[in-house]
């Protein structure tokens, strides 16, 4: 949910945030209650892999547990009545013509479902990426119903990585706000700014930094606005709204190679025109920038 406290607030609901179930996190480690579980003909799975999962548009297909394929199990949680919801890990990913991907779907998918991929996506990235003991480089296994990877050579445990990132929209005293386009993204695509939160740093003290390096613009009062996890492999964005005396930009040429103020009326003169593009809906960027507009924006021409 969105924690703005200021003159914007972000414009909701996040797609990725609509988790419904019960991550019963206390059953991890009961392996009767595990094996029940799986067993029980209410259970259901997510088929996920290569950042795909077995569904469409709609919804994802969950098949019974009894007709699930083999593979590595994770228990993803537990609904009001009391079914249980696991995902299988296909290290090749379902067959595409029947699935789709977190950043297709992650919008218009309902919400448990939208929570189910989320979290299925970001364990399966993350198991995929770690089969290796990080001390001693033997092969690890999964345990706690895939939300731990356990050594048996040195009894090491290797728990989930999740990556902090900042993302901002930063506003200037004529109720402007700053987007910009990086290098690698599609031709006119702009977006707020963000970058990761380094070692030893919070979240407003990496806001300040990525701001000034990537367009020498200087903000303060940065006001924390939502999150949403971000599997892509393993981000968690942190958005706030943040104040700036103003200044023209000046992109690093690196990360970030053109920077703009808009006004509302020339962000929606840009969009129509099609000089510019947003991020998807599914994005919390756009959740941002919407805020700030004061409702929904065209995707652009």
């Amino acid at each position: 949910m969105a924690t703005a406290r200021g003159p914007h607030a972000i414009a909701g609901p996040l797609a990725l945030s609509r988790a419904t179930l019960d991550r019963a996190a206390g059953r991890r480690s009961d392996p009767e209650w595990l094996a029940a579980a799986w067993a029980d003909p209410r259970s259901r799975v997510v088929q996920v892999g290569a950042g795909r999962a077995l569904g469409d548009t709609d919804g994802l297909r969950l098949v019974p547990s009894a007709t699930a394929p083999l593979g590595e199990r994770y228990l993803l949680g537990v609904d009001g009545e009391g079914a249980a919801y696991f995902a299988v890990h296909l290290p090749d990913g379902p067959p595409p013509g029947d699935s789709v991907s977190l950043r297709e779907a992650g919008a218009l998918l309902p919400d448990r479902d939208a929570g189910l991929f989320a979290h299925a996506a970001a364990l399966s990235n993350w198991h995929a990426a770690h089969r290796h003991c990080a001390r001693c480089g033997a092969g690890t296994e999964v345990a706690a119903a895939g939300h731990v990877r356990r050594c048996p050579a040195d009894g090491s445990e290797h728990y989930p990585r999740t990556d902090p990132a900042v993302i901002m929209l930063v506003i200037d005293p004529d109720d402007r706000a700053l987007l910009g386009r990086q290098a690698s993204w599609p031709d006119r695509r702009f977006s707020a700014l963000a970058g990761f939160v380094e070692p030893g740093e919070s979240c407003e003290q990496a806001l300040i930094r990525e701001v000034a390096e990537e367009t020498g613009i200087v903000v303060s009062a940065p006001c924390y606005a939502g999150s949403q996890p971000w599997p892509f492999p393993s981000s968690l964005m942190l958005a706030f709204f943040a104040s700036s005396p103003g200044g023209t930009p000046r992109p690093d040429g690196h990360e970030i190679v053109e920077a703009r103020w808009f006004s509302r009326h020339e962000l929606q003169d840009a969009l129509a025109a099609g000089e510019i593009t947003l991020p998807a809906s599914v994005s919390i960027a756009r959740k941002l920038v919407e805020g700030w507009y004061g409702g929904p924006l065209p995707d652009g021409a």
